[in-house]
């Protein structure tokens, strides 16, 4: 299996990142509306900017869709009038660069549900990195802090990993995965049977 991204592999993946720009978009209206309840609520539905990179990945099956997955999921947030500006991109880049160095360790061999969740994990480790760097979270005291921490993370495991891992499953249920992947050994083993 070639595992270089051809242009069909980057259009792909542009179109399933485009599709989650407008998510992400639209989830800061549910993000801003959760804020108010206080107690760093909103942290548990955080991770919903995640899930581009993730999800391209397990569909695509490919090195490099997930920080694509993710930059241009950021680049179309960012174009539809985010509300965090260029730093989207920043954090974008950072993201599926952390998400991508998970399904690199596995050698891009892995598309389970615990591969999922580690990538889903490192977006969230990257996503905390660059609030410390921008000072969003740095002034917090230790026990709000630590109430962050632990909601960012269960948010992102829940819609990063466990979401995304079988939002990929509905698809492949449905065929329109097999229409972006390459056929693979098993499959010319299964036609040879019949």
């Amino acid at each position: 299996m070639r595992k270089g991204l051809k242009l069909t592999d980057i259009l792909v993946t542009i179109v399933i990142a485009v599709a989650f720009g407008i998510v992400y978009i639209l989830w800061g209206s549910i993000y801003y509306s959760v804020k108010p309840l206080g107690l760093q609520v909103d942290q548990l539905i955080y991770g919903m900017w995640f899930i581009a990179g993730p999800v391209a990945f397990l569909v695509m099956r490919k090195p490099g869709v997930a920080l694509l997955a993710e930059i241009a999921a950021a680049s179309g947030e960012f174009f539809l009038g985010s509300p965090w500006g260029l730093t989207v991109l920043l954090y974008g880049v950072v993201q599926g660069l952390f998400a991508e160095l998970v399904f690199m360790a596995f050698r891009y061999k892995k598309f389970n549900m615990s591969v999922a969740v580690l990538a889903a994990i490192a977006s969230c480790v990257g996503s905390v990195l660059m609030d410390f760097a921008y000072g969003e979270i740095g002034a917090l005291s230790l026990w709000n802090l630590l109430l962050f921490m632990i909601a960012r993370f269960i948010g992102s495991i829940f819609f990063a990993g466990v979401f995304a891992y079988y939002l990929v499953k509905v698809l492949e249920a449905t065929g329109v995965t097999n229409l972006v992947r390459p056929v693979s050994s098993k499959d010319y083993a299964a036609l040879d049977q019949k």
